[in-house]
Formats: C-alpha cells, structure tokens, sequence
C-alpha cells in the first residue's frame, strides 16, 4: 500500500483571503496539517456535488475556486448507470466544467480492470442501467441486457448463451426475471464481476438501494462471491493519481460514503473529508473508526473550501 505524507506537500495559491477555519469542521488524525494544500482533488459525485438532479450547495463554487487555484479537479464514482459523456452533460448543467477524461466511473473501472487482467473476457451480461451498457458495447464487448437474456432463465430452461462473465451494477428496472437470468449465467461458470458494492444510493428524494443490494441478491441466488471493481477497493484512485502523475501524498478524496470513499481513500494512501451531505450525519460520523475514519469531517464544501484556504464567491 503507497503510504501518504503531507510534509514538504507544495502549496497552491490560495484564490483569495485565507478566512477563518469553520468550527464544523473537525480534524480527526495528523494525516492532514493545518497547511496541507493537495495539488489534486478527487470528487465523489453523488451525496458529494448532488443529490440526484440537484447540485448541493457550494459545490459548484469550491470546485471552480480549486481549478482558479492551480488544483487538478476529477470525479470518480462507483454509479454505473451513466456514460462518462452523460456525467459531463449532467455537471455542466449545474455549472460545473468537466471532461469526459476527468471522470472516472465503476464502469470504466471495470472496463480498464477486464482489458488488463482478464483479456478472455469478450461476451458478457449487463445487470444493470442503460449506461452501462453503453460504456460496455463502446469498449467492443459482446453485451447482452439481462433483460434480454431473461425467457430462458425465468421459464426454467438453459440459457441460450454462454457468458464470460456478468458485470452488475445498479439497476433501476430491476425485476425477478432480470436477477434470475443473472444468476443463472453466474452458476453456469460465468465470472461474477459487482461495479460497486454500495448498499446505498443518495437522491434528492432520499436514501435509495444501492447497485450492493443487488450484487447481494444475486451473490445470494448464485452461492458465488463477485469480485468488486469500485470503492472500496483503490484501483479506482489508483488510475487516476498515475494519469495526473500526482503522488498519494499530494492528492486529497472528498466523500459521503465512509464505507467506499474513505475506506478507498486511505487503501490508495490518500488524505480525505467526509462531507454530511450524503449518506452520514454528525452523530455518525463520530463513531467511525480505523479504515473508515477520515482525516477530517466537514458539513459541505463551504466548510471544505474553509479547510482548504479558499473563499467562495
């Protein structure tokens, strides 16, 4: 494991008046200094910068006030049910600038994971949204919907094709007969492959079940255990400090999620803040502990920019 240090860390130009540090945020380890000033920053995407088609407050702000400082900006989430092209078209909606090279989704995580490490994987089953599917057939795999694969499996027969393996992220539309065709092609000796593992999924409306209440369902119908591409595990952060050639130690991941952002973060050796804005609240968030406790807490990105020497206009 890379092993993160703020000492020596260069500092970027704060874009005005360093103001007064927030008294909601609360340093929890010695990993991040009072003057720590990361040259690369990594947004989760939901419960981070929105809920659902709404952008939380201030967000928008402290990302264009990181890009003005010199600050390297990228997004990395575990939801699969969009295109890196629909990420891009849903920030700039809410004034936030992005490229599609800058975001990084359990999709295409996974996409890079298969090319690299299991090149045999050719004809797969997509449990999952639409975008997904997308991002799988762009990268020239023989993709079948789940819905699509569903007569055979549902009325009791064999499947029709055989599966390299069966990727499953978070699905919307998910039925009994779409979960039963996955399943089925896992026992027949498909690779069961999970974007992510969230339970949980925040929305405007609330907390949602996640693409991990679905992985479990199928890991509980098949009898295999899936291998999981996305946050928790670190490849994801990985990836992207090698393509911005930022060292751990100078890379700061902001989060909702203690389960998969900060738990991601500090396997790839990075400093974190867990945001209230998601999936914990105050009372929660002081109770983690070990590899889910941050480096620090913060009510949103107000507090964040605070932390970080910024004023947001």
């Amino acid at each position: 494991m890379i092993r993160a240090t703020v000492t020596g860390l260069k500092r970027f130009r704060a874009v005005t008046q360093r103001p007064a540090r927030s008294r909601v945020v609360t340093l929890s380890s010695g990993r991040m200094t009072a003057g720590f000033r990361p040259r690369l920053v990594i947004f989760d995407l939901d419960g981070v910068v929105y809920r659902g088609d709404r952008a939380v407050p201030g967000a928008a702000e402290l990302i264009a006030a990181l890009r003005a400082g010199g600050v390297l900006v990228r997004f990395a989430t575990n939801n699969s049910m969009t295109t890196r092209e629909g990420y891009v078209t849903r920030l700039t909606a809410m004034a936030i600038e992005a490229v599609p090279a800058e975001i990084v989704t359990s999709t295409s995580a996974t996409i890079d994971h298969l090319h690299a490490h299991l090149p045999g994987v050719r004809k797969v089953m997509a449990l999952g949204a639409p975008g997904m599917l997308a991002e799988l057939e762009a990268a020239s795999f023989e993709a079948t919907a789940a819905a699509d694969a569903v007569p055979a499996a549902y009325d009791g027969g064999a499947l029709e094709v055989d599966y390299d393996a069966v990727i499953v992220g978070l699905d919307p539309q998910l039925d009994y007969r779409r979960l039963a065709a996955a399943a089925s092609a896992v026992r027949a000796g498909a690779r069961f492959i999970a974007t992510n593992a969230d339970l949980l999924y925040p929305t405007s409306a609330g907390l949602l079940p996640g693409a991990g209440s679905i992985v479990a369902a199928v890991r509980a119908a098949s009898g295999v255990e899936p291998l999981v591409i996305g946050k928790p595990e670190p490849a994801i952060f990985w990836a992207i400090l090698e393509a911005a050639g930022v060292p751990a130690g100078e890379a700061l991941a902001i989060g909702d999620n203690p389960d998969a952002d900060i738990v991601a973060a500090r396997r790839a050796g990075i400093a974190s803040i867990l945001v209230l804005t998601g999936v914990v609240d105050a009372a929660s968030a002081e109770l983690l502990a070990d590899e889910r406790r941050p480096d620090a807490v913060a009510a949103g990105p107000v507090e964040v920019a605070a932390m970080l020497g910024l004023s947001l206009s």
